[in-house]
């Protein structure tokens, strides 16, 4: 029996030490997979538009990233082209002003509509829920010509306020949020601070937004990202041309689109430079994603 024991618990411990050995294989080849592309973008950024059109794809790092970032700001460079199409500090300005606005906008309000849904019983409850998640299914190039035209109705055409606002309005997050709440969060504490007399409002700023913490961060992770890459809303409300307006994608999708000179290290370097807040944000916030998703996932 003990020796059958041993060899069942040596079979047992060999399964195991297989599956570990799989899973981080393929772990490391989807890691592989989605770093890959960066890092051939960031050393490209290194190299002279000849070496990269002659040599393709380059594993070490060039020379070139000074004289690119150079030629990216200098305004006599491919007949001031770059200059007109691309200013860092303007594109980082305006593209961090509508971002962080909407990531606030998305995350309190979608957590208060989610606090509502949950604390609060009422008719049309379900109702509410269901058109939400309904809402969440409607693609925005559907509705896109409707807002359009209600925007240069009321004169908010070359305006930063049509790509802000609307945040308010974010299916997508408060169902994340719905579902985050009714797993970990737990009514009886807003019962007992009712009983406390703390205000409603008072009891989602100091109790439930603490809870939110986790579910939060990965919301605000999502919703920055979003709204940093996001081209086709400024593109259809910024219609003036007017260059210190323009937000980050807007100005890369420039320099990618010119057709009288192609620089594809000062295409590439203009891409990592464009990339650099969506990383700094992620590192700041990444440790609560895996217990935001985890908490968030699915009804304990």
């Amino acid at each position: 029996m003990a020796d059958s024991y041993n060899f069942s618990s040596k079979a047992y411990k060999r399964k195991i030490r297989t599956q570990s050995i799989i899973r981080f294989i393929v772990c490391l080849f989807i890691t592989i997979i989605c770093l890959l592309p960066l890092y051939i973008i960031l050393i490209n950024s290194t190299r002279e538009s000849g070496d990269i059109i002659q040599s393709g794809i380059s594993l070490l790092p060039g020379t070139s990233f000074f004289d690119n970032f150079a030629h990216l700001n200098d305004p006599e460079y491919a007949h001031g082209v770059y200059y007109r199409t691309f200013n860092l500090l303007i594109g980082y300005r305006n593209s961090l002003v509508i971002s962080i606005s909407t990531t606030i906008l998305t995350v309190f309000f979608s957590a208060m509509t989610a606090y509502g849904l949950t604390v609060f019983d009422f008719k049309g409850k379900k109702f509410a829920t269901t058109f939400i998640l309904m809402v969440m299914m409607v693609p925005t190039q559907v509705v896109s010509t409707g807002f359009l035209e209600f925007m240069a109705s009321i004169k908010l055409l070359n305006n930063y306020i049509p790509l802000i606002f609307p945040a308010i309005a974010a299916p997508a997050t408060v169902f994340f949020m719905l579902q985050y709440m009714k797993s970990s969060f737990p009514l009886d504490i807003v019962e007992a601070a009712r009983i406390d007399g703390c205000s409603e409002f008072r009891t989602f700023l100091q109790i439930a937004l603490p809870i939110f913490k986790p579910a939060f961060a990965v919301q605000a992770i999502f919703a920055f990202v979003a709204n940093w890459n996001n081209y086709y809303t400024p593109t259809m409300i910024l219609v003036n041309g007017d260059a210190n307006m323009r937000t980050m994608p807007m100005m890369v999708a420039g320099i990618m689109g010119l057709s009288t000179t192609t620089d594809y290290g000062v295409q590439n370097l203009a891409v990592v430079l464009s990339i650099i807040p969506i990383v700094i944000i992620y590192l700041l916030l990444s440790k609560f994603i895996i217990k935001g998703v985890a908490l968030g996932a699915v009804k304990g």
